[in-house]
């Protein structure tokens, strides 16, 4: 079976590392070209790891673009992996590889559809997570799953550490997708739409801690969006405060 692989970040570059751990081989790699995307959370390049291995690299501009395309039918691919990628793929791309493609997300579909799936648990407190392969089709994150991984979070969980998770996940997950692959025994569920939750996307911005945040929102907002995000601030008389820590402390109070 010839395989491809489209990734601009860590998260993809930990299952490309995996499937050869696993003494796998992948036929193309596809990426963005090196002048996108450049401030995206956990942003990577695949030169090196194409050049070592003697896989072919093609940059691209958009997953859609029609040298995707002819890639994808001249080398007559039969399976395309689209992890850690924000555009989504159309129909034509999605029938090109002759077994379709493979999409994984930082959530236990079909809760968390969307973005900023990291940022975003931390926020709804929730008390665990998990990666979702599944196949990919027109819908966002929609696709009947394959497999998952679950994780748990704790209390004090910020998105640093919830991303070292996530990402040790990822590999988890393409260990066990990868042995399903080899024993062509890939089987999938569809999603039950009457639990499907979205997520919206968020930007930069929406880091900022102002006067009207209670210390709790405060400390969820600091811990969400720190390293490998932008991180939250605070503007006091015009000067902005990058905040990548923060401890919640009650004031006591002196009775005289």
């Amino acid at each position: 079976m010839k395989i491809a692989f489209a990734t601009c970040v860590e998260l993809g570059m930990s299952c490309i590392e995996e499937i050869y751990r696993l003494d796998g081989k992948l036929d193309l790699l596809i990426t963005l070209k090196d002048d996108k995307a450049k401030k995206k959370s956990g942003r990577v390049y695949l030169d090196d790891f194409s050049s070592r291995h003697q896989v072919p690299l093609l940059k691209i501009n958009n997953i859609n673009d029609k040298e995707v395309l002819f890639e994808l039918k001249i080398k007559e691919i039969d399976l395309l992996f689209i992890i850690g990628w924000s555009q989504i793929a159309k129909k034509e791309l999605l029938d090109t590889p002759i077994h379709g493609c493979i999409g994984m997300h930082p959530t236990l579909l079909p809760q968390g559809r969307g973005r900023a799936a990291v940022p975003w648990t931390i926020l709804k407190e929730l008390n665990k997570t998990g990666v979702t392969a599944f196949k990919i089709n027109e819908g966002v994150d929609t696709g009947p799953i394959i497999d998952t991984v679950e994780i748990s979070i704790s209390p004090t969980e910020n998105a640093t550490t919830l991303y070292k998770k996530v990402n040790e996940s990822h590999v988890k997950l393409m260990e066990q997708v990868w042995r399903l692959i080899i024993e062509d025994n890939l089987k999938t569920k569809e999603q039950d739409e009457a639990l499907a939750t979205y997520w919206e996307g968020r930007k930069p911005e929406d880091g900022e801690i102002t006067a009207s945040n209670s210390m709790k929102e405060a400390d969820l907002l600091v811990r969400a969006v720190t390293t490998p995000y932008p991180g939250s601030y605070y503007i006091f008389e015009g000067q902005t405060y990058r905040i990548w820590e923060a401890k919640c402390a009650k004031k006591k109070m002196r009775m005289n």
